[in-house]
C-alpha cells in the first residue's frame, strides 16, 4: 500500500510540474490535427469511448457477478472519476489551449490509462498486464501526437494523472472494504472461538 501511495504522489507531482512548467521539448507536435493516417487512427482506437465503455462494463459485470464489491467499485470509480476531474477541474485550471480546445492533460490519455490501470490492479499476473498496458498506452500516445491532437506533454500529464487518481481510489476502496467471509472474526486468530482460559 505504501508503494501505491508513493507512486500516486510521484505521478501527481509530475502532473503539476508539467502543467505549470511544460518543457519546450514536450510542447512540439507532429501532426496538425487535420490530416488522417490509417496506422495512427488504429493506434488511437483504444482511447475511444466505444472501445473503453464495453471494456469497463464487462469488467464491472464480472466483478459484480463474483461478488467482488471493492473491485466493482474501483472499476466504476477508477474509470469515471479521473475523467470527470480532468475535464472539469484540471483542464480549466491549467488552461493549455491547442487548436480550439484545452489539451492538458489529455482526456484521451486519462480515459485510456485509467482503464488500463484498473485492469492491471485487478489482474492476477500484474507484471504481464502492466507491460501490455504500457505498450498500449505508448502506442496510443504516439498516435495522439502524430495526428496532432495533443503535444507529448499533454499525453504524459494525462497518463500520470490517471495513474495517480486510480491508485488513490484503490487505496480508498481497500480501506473501506469489509472483511471477507474467509477472514478470521475479530477476537480470534484463526476464525475459531478463543479457547476458554483455565479457571
Amino acid at each position: 500500500m505504501r508503494a501505491r501511495a508513493g507512486i500516486a504522489v510521484a505521478a501527481a507531482v509530475v502532473v503539476l510540474v508539467l502543467g505549470l512548467w511544460p518543457p519546450p521539448v514536450l510542447e512540439r507536435g507532429v501532426g496538425d490535427g487535420t490530416h488522417r493516417h490509417t496506422l495512427l487512427d488504429l493506434l488511437v482506437l483504444p482511447t475511444e469511448p466505444y472501445v473503453l465503455i464495453p471494456v469497463i462494463a464487462v469488467t464491472a459485470g464480472v466483478c459484480a457477478l463474483r461478488k467482488r464489491g471493492p473491485a466493482t467499485a474501483l472499476t466504476l470509480a477508477g474509470t469515471t472519476v479521473p475523467v470527470a476531474l480532468n475535464t472539469w477541474v484540471l483542464k480549466p485550471l491549467f488552461g493549455h489551449p491547442l487548436h480550439d480546445y484545452l489539451a492538458y492533460p489529455s482526456g484521451h490519455a486519462v480515459s485510456l490509462v485509467s482503464t488500463l490501470t484498473v485492469l492491471v490492479l485487478l489482474a492476477r499476473q500484474r507484471l504481464l498486464a502492466a507491460m501490455g498496458a504500457v505498450a498500449v498506452a505508448v502506442a496510443a500516445g504516439a498516435g495522439l501526437v502524430g495526428l496532432g491532437y495533443h503535444y507529448p506533454n499533454d499525453v504524459v500529464g494525462g497518463a500520470c494523472f490517471a495513474v495517480a487518481a486510480v491508485l488513490t481510489l484503490s487505496l480508498a476502496t481497500r480501506r473501506g472494504r469489509a472483511p471477507s467471509d474467509d477472514s478470521p472474526r475479530a477476537g480470534t486468530s484463526s476464525g475459531n472461538p478463543p479457547a476458554a482460559s483455565p479457571p
